[in-house]
């Protein structure tokens, strides 16, 4: 079918284009509002600036298709072959992508506020100011992605994986990463306020200037990450492992430490370090020392 064919037929009030070879062609600026192209050949298509708008495109191929700033709000596309596909800056309110596959991808500016990516693959994509909040996150792959300046706050990330990802900057304030494999992260200058971290894995994760406040971390294992200028007020770090980790010029007010862990090491002469007392308001306070041990 050309392009003339599809337009005409969609004039006439036709819906139903599934299965269709429309590679390579240009529809850019175009109208197709409520069709379905499920299990179509799209790969390589231009819909830069079309209106998708609650279309189903589930199991169809668009690798490589340009998609940006498209308006798919409330779109299905599950399953469906996104890989190296443009969708800088879409429009993608409340779209459905479940296990789509997006490696690779381009989604910087994309806007998926209450979208369901449940078991997506994300591994490597440009996720770079994405708007995630509220998303439904479940078992999402974000492996080596970056989601630098991304909105994650209230999204459901359980069972996703981040190893290798760039979160720096990122907003993940009210989402529950409990337990979660976060080692060697990057959340440089995050906001993870509000969070649940409880038991999570930050071994050597950056954490240097992130927002942590009132953040679950009980149990946390911090063995040797950066939490150089961290705001941790009124964080709660019970029974966390935090051996090597570095909290130069880190902030804390009503900050739990009851039971954690540390083992006495030595750190740089004149660097200000942590040092756990009791205080007759508080037990296990913080207090930023100049020493030679943090004990």
């Amino acid at each position: 079918m050309n392009i003339s064919d599809l337009l005409r037929q969609y004039e006439q009030g036709h819906r139903e284009f599934s299965e269709l070879d429309l590679s390579g062609i240009d529809l850019s600026r175009v109208m197709l509002i409520c069709v379905d192209l499920t299990k179509s050949n799209l790969m390589g298509i231009n819909f830069s600036r079309g209106f998708l708008t609650k279309s189903n495109l589930s199991q169809a191929s668009l690798n490589w298709a340009d998609l940006t700033y498209a308006k798919m709000s409330q779109s299905q596309l599950i399953e469906t072959d996104l890989t190296k596909a443009d969708l800088t800056g879409a429009f993608m309110v409340k779209s459905i992508l479940i296990k789509a596959k997006l490696s690779g991808a381009n989604l910087s500016h994309t806007n998926l506020r209450a979208a369901d990516l449940s078991y997506a693959n994300c591994c490597g994509a440009n996720l770079q100011r994405i708007n995630l909040r509220e998303a439904n996150l479940t078992g999402v792959n974000f492996n080596w992605a970056n989601l630098s300046e991304a909105r994650l706050s209230c999204a459901n990330l359980q069972q996703a994986s981040f190893f290798g990802a760039n979160l720096s900057h990122a907003f993940l304030k009210e989402v529950d990463l409990s337990y979660t494999d976060l080692e060697r992260v990057n959340f440089e200058k995050s906001r993870l306020g509000y969070s649940n971290f409880q038991g999570a894995k930050l071994q050597g994760a950056n954490l240097q200037g992130a927002k942590l406040r009132h953040t679950n971390l009980r149990g946390a294992n911090l063995q040797g990450a950066n939490l150089m200028d961290a705001d941790l007020e009124g964080a709660d770090l019970t029974n966390a492992i935090v051996d090597d980790a570095n909290f130069t010029n880190a902030k804390f007010g009503d900050t739990k430490v009851i039971g954690t862990h540390l083992t006495p090491h030595p750190i740089n002469p004149n660097s200000p370090q942590l040092q756990f007392r009791q205080t007759p308001n508080y037990v296990g306070s913080f207090e930023l020392l100049h020493t030679e041990f943090a004990v």
